[in-house]
């Protein structure tokens, strides 16, 4: 395998769409996921109606990459071989020796073959890697605050409702809950459209003969609301395929598995599956073996070379690296939060974009980005751990970070950070006889850059 990576040699060029090409607003919209979930359990549920108050300060505590344990209302951050780097029972935090009771002189928790091998969902454990559903974390651990003396796992069931309840495939159509409705009346508070550079640069791909794929879990109504307002209204032709309702990781199953294809009229899918994928199009669902069998006889290649862009370890990187062998670049946003600069286009196009009287308000109250450090967590790539008692602090991978370099050929802060390069241009590649550092464009997180830190073999 050569040690750079170019788009120019790939034959199809895919993303996924939330928080890929499409940036959001990441405090107004945190803000309104965790209001969209918790009405749900104060107003449908009878829990707590003090969950609906929050401090800027409490926003310290959502930080993307923990695992909530739902067999002890616990929350855990996890280095690269399972060891719990950091943990807080609800959102107060476990002291070193409440750690080892909890798991061990070697802190290793239980469930992190199964979680590290797979990336299912498990009802023992939840794993928060995406800013879709991030604001649960803080709300689990609010709700784990309140509860007494109970099975942890019961409250669990309240939560996917309230998830259930504002993201259903149904929900848009119905304004139903309070996340679709919001967007859908104001949608420039929530959605940042996508620079004229990358508007460019997907048409000049293009025109290079790639084959264009737009493959997103969101259902085909709230994927057409995000691109007339991230593209424009003609964003359509810039792909040769658009597949919603993927339902990713699913989507990368095998037989027996696998969804089939569906046509979709007016937003509604055909209730008869397809055989197969004979032609571009828009299309429902699907899976990716059919999809590969299309992309062979568009390319005219037995193989084509296929790179995609996403954001979710779980829903993106593992599984189309995994099973459909794809290279993969992962939007990492959390490289801005760690002393990556952001591209001028995409700091251009953010000024632009955030109405006038919502400049300032978050910042003059306090409120943390979700993707930059926190104090009660630290880094999302890093953390400072001690492997028994007297020894000398180390610097170790969180399992996040060593995940985007097992699973990812490269790892960006946006698409814009690349957009103006040309299409041949050489980017240095995760390897795993190279520095850990080596498949982060345009440089790694100011926490990987020195010391090394001590990880594994990749």
């Amino acid at each position: 395998m050569s040690e750079y990576f170019s788009l120019s040699d790939c034959d199809v060029i895919g993303f996924d769409l939330d928080h890929t090409l499409c940036r959001y607003h990441l405090k107004e919209t945190s803000r309104l996921i965790y209001e969209s979930f918790t009405r749900y359990l104060v107003e449908h549920k009878d829990y707590d109606k003090d969950l609906l108050i929050l401090t800027p300060a409490s926003w310290d505590f959502c930080f993307k990459g923990l695992v909530v344990d739902l067999e002890d209302g616990n929350l855990v951050k996890l280095a690269e071989d399972g060891t719990v780097l950091r943990a807080t029972h609800g959102t107060n935090n476990l002291r070193t020796e409440e750690i080892i009771k909890h798991y061990g002189s070697k802190r290793e928790w239980k469930n992190f073959n199964s979680l590290n091998t797979s990336f299912t969902k498990s009802t023992k454990y939840y794993f928060y890697d995406n800013y879709f559903d991030l604001p649960g974390a803080l709300l689990c651990g609010r709700v784990v605050d309140m509860l007494r003396k109970v099975k942890y796992k019961y409250f669990w069931k309240d939560i996917v409702a309230a998830i259930d309840h504002n993201y259903n495939t149904s929900a848009f159509k119905e304004d139903a809950g309070w996340y679709f409705p919001s967007v859908k009346r104001d949608p420039g508070r929530y959605l940042q459209p996508c620079s004229e550079s990358v508007k460019t640069w997907l048409r000049s791909m293009k025109s290079a003969g790639k084959v264009l794929l737009l493959i997103t879990s969101s259902h085909s109504d709230y994927c057409r609301l995000i691109c007339d307002h991230i593209l424009g209204k003609d964003w359509e032709e810039l792909f040769d395929i658009i597949i919603t309702n993927a339902l990713k990781p699913g989507f990368f199953s095998l037989v027996p598995q696998q969804r089939p294809f569906r046509t979709l009229v007016n937003d509604v899918e055909e209730s008869d599956g397809l055989p197969s994928l004979d032609k571009p199009g828009w299309y429902s669902q699907g899976n990716w073996p059919h999809l590969h069998q299309l992309l062979k006889t568009m390319t005219g290649k037995p193989e084509p070379k296929v790179v995609y862009f996403g954001d979710s370890m779980r829903s993106d990187m593992f599984p189309a690296s995994t099973f459909g062998k794809w290279e993969t670049v992962m939007i990492v946003e959390e490289m801005e939060g760690e002393g990556v600069p952001r591209c001028d286009a995409a700091k251009t196009n953010e000024a632009q974009a955030e109405p006038q009287d919502k400049k300032g308000k978050f910042e003059d109250q306090g409120m943390k980005a979700p993707s930059a450090p926190s104090e009660q967590w630290g880094s999302y790539f890093v953390d400072a751990h001690k492997s028994g008692e007297g020894d000398e602090e180390s610097q170790k991978l969180t399992w996040c970070c060593h995940s985007i370099h097992k699973y990812s050929t490269m790892a960006i802060p946006s698409v814009e950070s690349i957009a103006d390069l040309p299409l041949d241009y050489k980017f240095p590649r995760f390897c795993p006889n190279k520095p850990c550092t080596t498949g982060y464009y345009p440089r790694p997180p100011d926490s990987l850059s020195t010391p090394e830190p001590r990880h594994l073999s990749l």
